[in-house]
């Protein structure tokens, strides 16, 4: 993550826009998420309060509308031939992690997107919460706590520990 995040920096984008832009625009991206946001507000000292509300913000924005379409959007793309194989597969990955949450439901949702692991986050957390139909508001609530623990996590690691041995 550190390399993506390393490589937006030093893109021709990251040299035209502000930091807290770029941390804004990392925060959006599947994979990245809250996470990438947080690490690269640290990379850019970017205080640490507005990272972790720039990237929070980021990492919420794309939730309701995967947990509301999603489901619709890949109706209509598995009606093509072509993009049909990648929304299958892009589903079986997603519900191949769904036994923690479909477990626990809420909590369980909360530790999927919080615990910053390869494969988790809101994206993907959005996409089980959508294809297992947990209602939106709790799946929003349990998302906005999980992206809660996530910036606990990440500020500890980005702007402690990894900020310290960087700087």
């Amino acid at each position: 993550m550190e390399s993506l995040v390393t490589w937006f920096v030093n893109s021709p984008l990251g040299h035209h826009i502000s930091r807290e832009m770029l941390v804004f625009i990392i925060s959006l991206f599947p994979i990245l998420e809250l996470r990438g946001g947080i690490l690269a507000a640290s990379l850019l000292d970017v205080t640490m309060w507005k990272g972790i509300v720039i990237s929070a913000i980021g990492n919420f924005i794309p939730i309701p509308f995967i947990l509301i379409f999603i489901k619709k959007i890949f109706a209509l793309l598995k009606k093509t031939r072509l993009l049909k194989p990648v929304v299958e597969k892009l589903e079986k990955k997603a519900m191949n992690r769904k036994d923690r949450i479909e477990k626990y439901e809420f909590w369980g949702l909360v530790l999927f997107v919080g615990i910053p692991l390869p494969g988790t986050g809101a994206w993907t957390g959005s996409l089980i919460a959508a294809l297992l139909d947990i209602d939106v508001k709790k799946a929003i609530k349990a998302e906005l706590l999980g992206i809660a623990l996530a910036a606990v996590i990440m500020t500890i690691v980005s702007y402690g520990i990894l900020g310290n041995i960087i700087r």
